[in-house]
C-alpha cells in the first residue's frame, strides 16, 4: 500500500517465498519506469558510515540484496545552510524482509552496515551525469549518525 505522502521517505514491501526449488524475493510494487540507473555498495565493516549526501532533485531506492544496513534521511529544507539541529528519519533494512526505502528528492543520506559484507542496492531516477550536478556533500559530524 502507498502512503499518502509520496514526499516523505517511506517503504515499498515485497515479500519472500520458499519451497524445495529455493526461494524468490520480489517487490511487486516497485515500478522501474522512474529508473535510469543502479549500483550495489558493499560494506565489509559495519564501522563505515557513508554521510551525509543529498540531492535537491533526485530520487533514490534502497534495496538490500546481503545483510542488513540503518540508512538516515533528512529534508535537508535550506541546502545553503541547513539546520545541524535537524533529526533524521531512520529505517533498517535486511535481505530477509525485501523491502525497498524510497527516498524521494530533497533529502541527505547516510547510511552504514550492520552485518559484515552487507550489500546495499540502490536505484536512482537521474543518470550519472545528472546526479553528479545535483549532489551536495555535508561532512560527516554535520547531523548526529
Amino acid at each position: 500500500m502507498m502512503p499518502s505522502n509520496l514526499n516523505k521517505p517511506h517503504i515499498i514491501h515485497g515479500g519472500n517465498f520458499r519451497d524445495s526449488r529455493g526461494s524468490l524475493s520480489f517487490v511487486n510494487d516497485f515500478c522501474l519506469e522512474d529508473v535510469k540507473r543502479f549500483y550495489i555498495i558493499e560494506h565489509a565493516d559495519t564501522a563505515v558510515i557513508r554521510a551525509w549526501q543529498g540531492h535537491k532533485n533526485e530520487r533514490k531506492y534502497f534495496y538490500v540484496v546481503k545483510g542488513s544496513f540503518m540508512i538516515k534521511a533528512i529534508r535537508a529544507g535550506n541546502w545553503e545552510n541547513p539546520s545541524a539541529n535537524l533529526s533524521a528519519e531512520t529505517f533498517v533494512l535486511n535481505e530477509n524482509e525485501s523491502n525497498i526505502l524510497v527516498l524521494p528528492q530533497g533529502y541527505v543520506n547516510g547510511f552504514k552496515a550492520l552485518e559484515e559484507n552487507s550489500k546495499l542496492m540502490v536505484f536512482s531516477n537521474m543518470d550519472n551525469d545528472e546526479s553528479a550536478k545535483d549532489l551536495i556533500r555535508f561532512p560527516l559530524d554535520y547531523w548526529k549518525f
